[in-house]
């Protein structure tokens, strides 16, 4: 038996028990020994505004439509940050005692296939905990910057870093995601990376990190302003050569769009549960020409598939841990706590009784016997 973590409703989560299946030819086991939490996606689901919670989502259509709701509650198994201790193999794709990255959702235990199951073992070298990032995350943020790369040479993007190397770059939002991809921007060699944003502890990591800062509180002087007297590229051509937008308010949206110079592109990696009334499109985004790419983990840059599967965004994702681990594990990741204090994690993120960079549930593998 597992367990596995269950939203029953709004605001309620619960750790429910779960019977695996028996152990197919081909198949392994992993116990879980660490599970990244999404403090972005995960908690649409416990506050109960996540899109898929109240429509039917038509894959074929690729429209959200009235209907029965493709997701309903209980949800069981939210979650894409997972690193397991392989106890038990029946196949050669992987050895017992592989250290793995997968994203099977917060649970203790998971029976995998590796035909339908996809997982990435995990270097020697790497910290564990930070493996969390190698099999959904690192790629989520990686793909952005492939979008940058794809947007300036097309589909002879060759480096992740050829839409980064040598220009001038913005991060709005110093969550999880906005921190790596400005990690990834510095690691793809911008010549300067500035990460925006309104909390000053989240811009104390920023910095930490490595990134330039600039806050944006309500009587600070205008960002957009700040930056293009900044970076002049000639006359009339100032700002950011390309931003990368990864915080799920409008605000940031219509922010990231005013710091850009005329005809630069905004990735954008954020994730909107609410209207976007704030993005004002007869300004900046007409007058400058400007591009809005949304960068989904779903899909890479149309003409880069071929080249840039998700597990070479994973080995991206690798690289990157490799060099900037330590700072990462020093200041992104915030909270540590067992598996069974998950609940009361999430429902304090949730109702912001508690606030978080990057938290991680731990499952002491050795104390379960595997």
């Amino acid at each position: 038996m597992g367990e596995v973590l269950t939203i029953e409703a709004p605001g309620k989560v619960s750790l429910a028990e779960e019977k695996l299946p028996e152990l197919p030819e081909g198949g392994f086991r992993v116990a879980t020994t660490h599970s990244g939490v999404s403090a972005g996606t995960e908690l649409t689901y416990v506050k109960g505004d996540n899109p898929y919670l109240n429509a039917t989502f038509d894959r074929e259509l690729g429209l959200f439509v009235p209907g029965t709701p493709s997701i309903e509650y209980p949800v069981r198994g939210i979650g894409y940050m997972q690193v397991g201790l392989v106890v038990e193999t029946r196949t050669a794709a992987v050895r017992e005692g592989a250290r793995v990255a997968m994203a099977y959702g917060h649970r203790t235990a998971y029976v995998a296939d590796p035909l339908t199951d996809r997982f990435v073992e995990l270097p020697d070298d790497l910290d564990p905990l930070l493996g969390i990032y190698v099999a959904h995350m690192g790629p989520i943020c990686a793909n952005g910057l492939l979008h940058a790369a794809h947007d300036l040479y097309g589909p002879a993007a060759r480096h992740l870093g050829d839409g980064v190397s040598g220009r001038r770059v913005v991060v709005v939002g110093a969550g999880v995601v906005g921190l790596l991809v400005a990690c990834f921007a510095m690691h793809g060699g911008a010549a300067e990376v500035v990460v925006v944003d309104e909390t000053p502890a989240r811009l104390e990591v920023a910095a930490a990190l490595g990134a330039d800062v600039l806050a944006v509180p309500d009587d600070a002087d205008d960002p957009a302003v700040t930056l293009k007297q900044r970076w002049r590229h000639g006359p009339q051509d100032r700002g950011a050569d390309v931003v990368f937008q990864c915080r799920g308010r409008a605000r940031a949206l219509a922010l990231g769009l005013r710091l850009l110079r005329p005809q630069g592109t905004l990735v954008d990696l954020a994730f909107y549960t609410e209207g976007a009334g704030e993005v004002r499109l007869g300004e900046e985004f007409h007058h400058n020409g400007l591009s809005v790419r949304c960068a989904q983990i779903g899909r890479v840059p149309r003409g880069l598939a071929h080249a840039w599967d998700r597990e070479r965004l994973s080995y991206e994702t690798i690289g990157l841990l490799r060099e900037w681990g330590p700072l990462l594990r020093r200041h992104l990741v915030t909270d540590v706590v067992g598996f069974r204090d998950a609940p009361l994690l999430l429902g304090d993120l949730a109702a912001r009784r508690r606030q978080s960079l990057q938290a991680v549930l731990r499952h002491e593998v050795e104390e379960e016997g595997g």
